[in-house]
C-alpha cells in the first residue's frame, strides 16, 4: 500500500512471501492494541511470535488468535514456552495444545534447556508432519560461545529434518547469539553462516534499529528479519525502503540529484 508514487525504491516481496519476512514479537498486547496493530502494520507484519510463555496468560488468547488469522497474518507461541512443555516430559500435551488451538506455526528451541541435538531434531521432524517448524540455533545465555562450525552444522541438520526457516538467536535484548555485548554484530560469525546455510532460510532476530540497518545493508531490502518490537513495524520498512537516514543512501537511484550544499 503506497499513498504516493516515488520511483526508484526497491522492490519488496509480496505476502504471502518466503523472503523478506518480518517476525514481530507480541510481549502481551491486548486486543485492542492488536487489532490497532494488524490494521496499520498488517501488510508489513508476516508472522507473529507471542514471546516466551505469555500465551499461557494472554487474555482471550483465541480472540487475539483469531484477530492476527483474519489479517493474513501466521502466530506461533515462543520457544520458550516449547521447553516449559519439554522439560516437563510434556512433548505430547504440546502437540495436542497446538491441535487445539488450530496452530499452523511452531517453534522448536533449546535456548533455555541443555538438548542433544539428535532429540531436537527429532522433535522437527516429529512436528514437521502437521505444522510449519521454525527453529531456532544459539544460547539464551550470555557469555555462551558456539563455534560457527557448530552454528552452521546445527542450522543444516535442522532444515534437513524439516524446518521452515532457522532463527538465529539473540534474545528480545539483541545482546547474545548473533550479537555481542553490546548489541554490535558478530561479523565474522555471521559471514561463516553465510557461507554455508543460504540467506533465504535464515531469520535473523535484530531487536534494535541499527542491528536492523546492518543486516539490510548487508543483505537488502528482503532480508528476513525477527523480534521486531510492534512500535517498530513501520519504521523497519521504511528501512527496507530506504526512506529512513540509516539506509537511504543504500537505495538512492543512481542518476538521482546530488545535494552538494
Amino acid at each position: 500500500m503506497r499513498n504516493f508514487k516515488l520511483p526508484g525504491l526497491p522492490e519488496r516481496t509480496e505476502k504471502p512471501r518466503e523472503n523478506g519476512l518480518t517476525m514481530v514479537m507480541d510481549k502481551g498486547l491486548s486486543l485492542r492494541q492488536t487489532l490497532d496493530l494488524v490494521s496499520v502494520c498488517g501488510e508489513y507484519t508476516d508472522i507473529v511470535k507471542l514471546g516466551f510463555g505469555t500465551s499461557l496468560i494472554t487474555k482471550d488468547l483465541n480472540k487475539k488468535l483469531g484477530l492476527y488469522n483474519e489479517a493474513g497474518i501466521k502466530t506461533y507461541f515462543g520457544g520458550t514456552l516449547f521447553e516449559a512443555f519439554i522439560v516437563r516430559n510434556m512433548f505430547d500435551d504440546y502437540r495436542r495444545l497446538l491441535t487445539k488451538l488450530k496452530m499452523e506455526y511452531v517453534e522448536v528451541s533449546d535456548g533455555s534447556v541443555q538438548m542433544a541435538h539428535e532429540d531436537k531434531c527429532g522433535y522437527i521432524k516429529e512436528l514437521a508432519k502437521d505444522f510449519t517448524v521454525l527453529s531456532e540455533v544459539g544460547s539464551k545465555e550470555a557469555g555462551v560461545i558456539i563455534h560457527p562450525n557448530l552454528w552452521t552444522s546445527m542450522m543444516d541438520k535442522e532444515i534437513k529434518s524439516g524446518a521452515w526457516k532457522v532463527i538465529a538467536e539473540s534474545r528480545e535484548s539483541g545482546t547474545v547469539g548473533i550479537y555481542r555485548p553490546n548489541g554490535n554484530a558478530h561479523v565474522t560469525l555471521i559471514n561463516k553462516i553465510l557461507n554455508k546455510v543460504p540467506a533465504e532460510n535464515i531469520i535473523w532476530e535484530a531487536p534494535k534499529k541499527s542491528q536492523q540497518a546492518w543486516f539490510i545493508a548487508l543483505l537488502g531490502a528482503n532480508v528476513n528479519l525477527g523480534n521486531i518490537g510492534t512500535d517498530d513495524v513501520i519504521p523497519l520498512e521504511t528501512l527496507r525502503l530506504g526512506l529512513r537516514g540509516d539506509t537511504f543512501k543504500q537505495f538512492t537511484p543512481k542518476n538521482a540529484k546530488e545535494n552538494k550544499d
